[in-house]
């Protein structure tokens, strides 16, 4: 792969429409600024992260979690960019200075195509496939088509809901830039490589889609259905790891999971004796925990930044040839990757198993997969009475009465990952009659 390929501001959908003059945006800024707008984006706002969404927002939802992601993932790769300049030819330094608007851009989408109450909701829709209800659909589904329920993946809802064409949108969905399109895709191959941690990168519907992207990107397919990384995409997952790392950690400091005293001890070692006994010294000003906190979280991020951002540089040769194993932060300097290593340890042991969060997961399940069976009736049976009534309040732009099963199928799950928390709640209420309108 080549940068003068992998940065191309070409649009999916309005390719006869491209224009390569300069305009006071660039395309990828443009792409940036229409997903800030989106709805898709504003609904994370009312989507879990981690933590229960309290009364008081202190803690992160998967807005602000994304908002944190962009601007980490941008820093990193302008700081890449940077590295990078008189490596090559003036035309591919001057697309370089792009990647900063494409990073950030992909990292704000990176978590559109989750469906609520955090992350166990990915596994709640798999598991309906795979042990529940959903396994008598299984012969009625090709491998591939089932292969893409049973292992249910956000990131490839998220290139979905960014491309599909839904009923009444323009070709192309959101029409984004190639660039921006391929550098969201973490895992860029079909579900049939999903392996045990069923992780894949686009269903069967968008298949050839993300083949369209590829080829104009040049990026390799390394075997039937497996494709390379685009390059980004280093940098967009290394930019989530330390935000959702890091911010979980402060956020269960916030919430009096763990103590200042654990959060310094977890914090302090991704720094050298030196640079330790420094923010030491400077937090003996600071009263508020929560600032002495905030201000090591702060520094963590930057010494995660710099050493992912040279850790891109140095394997530049690897990535671009579609070699590359692991991650930046598994490419940190040996100091700063087994600081992260024990906070992952401490978030798994006491953050992501505390009650609250626990919580969450299981009344999300029992939501979840009440909304998937009634809705999944719905489609399948669509003359009965209580069909009727439901196929009345699905979105117009879902198409839940297309002959194939896959598609409608895919309806119910577009609609239900799209639903914030507090909508899928009020739904699952007044489908059991829980809550009525006022009269």
């Amino acid at each position: 792969m080549d940068w003068q390929h992998l940065i191309s501001d070409k649009r999916l959908g309005m390719e006869q429409f491209h224009d390569p003059r300069k305009q006071t945006r660039s395309d990828f800024q443009r792409d940036y600024d229409r997903m800030i707008f989106s709805s898709p984006f504003r609904r994370l706002q009312n989507k879990t992260q981690v933590f229960p969404l309290p009364g008081s927002i202190f803690v992160h939802n998967r807005l602000t979690h994304s908002l944190e992601v962009s601007s980490v993932g941008r820093s990193m790769a302008n700081e890449a960019a940077i590295m990078l300049r008189g490596r090559h030819d003036v035309d591919t330094d001057r697309k370089l200075y792009e990647i900063g608007d494409i990073v950030a851009t992909a990292c704000l989408c990176h978590d559109l195509g989750n469906p609520p109450f955090g992350h166990s909701g990915e596994k709640t829709i798999s598991t309906y496939f795979s042990e529940g209800p959903g396994l008598l659909l299984r012969d009625s589904l090709t491998p591939r088509q089932w292969a893409d329920m049973v292992n249910f993946e956000g990131n490839a809802n998220s290139f979905r809901l960014l491309t599909h064409q839904f009923a009444g949108r323009r070709e192309g969905g959101f029409a984004m830039t190639y660039s921006s399109l391929a550098s969201i895709v973490k895992y860029p191959y079909t579900s049939l490589h999903a392996g045990e941690k069923g992780k894949f990168g686009f269903f069967e519907s968008e298949d050839e889609i993300y083949r369209r992207v590829a080829a104009e990107l040049e990026i390799p397919e390394m075997e039937p259905g497996r494709f390379a990384r685009h390059p980004l995409v280093w940098i967009m997952e290394a930019a989530d790891d330390i935000c959702y790392q890091v911010m979980d950690i402060e956020d269960a400091h916030r919430l009096r999971i763990l103590s200042t005293d654990t959060v310094k001890q977890l914090f302090l070692p991704f720094f050298d004796d030196d640079s330790a006994a420094r923010r030491e010294r400077a937090m003996s000003h600071l009263d508020d925990p929560n600032e002495q906190v905030g201000y090591l979280r702060s520094s963590v991020i930057g010494a995660m930044v710099e050493s992912c951002a040279r850790a891109f540089v140095d394997n530049e040769r690897e990535l671009l040839e579609g070699t590359a194993k692991g991650s930046l932060i598994n490419m940190m300097e040996p100091r700063l990757k087994a600081a992260y290593k024990g906070c992952a340890e401490v978030a798994a042991k006491k953050i992501y198993r505390a009650s609250d969060v626990v919580d969450v997961e299981i009344a999300g399940n029992r939501i979840i997969n009440y909304l998937l069976h009634t809705l999944m009736e719905a489609v399948l049976y669509p003359d009965r009475n209580f069909s009727k009534l439901l196929l009345e309040k699905f979105p117009r732009q879902y198409e839940i009465r297309e002959k194939s099963l896959y598609t409608r199928v895919q309806a119910v799950l577009d609609h239900i990952s799209g639903m914030t928390d507090v909508y899928a709640l009020d739904l699952f209420r007044k489908l059991n009659a829980h809550s009525l309108p006022a009269v």
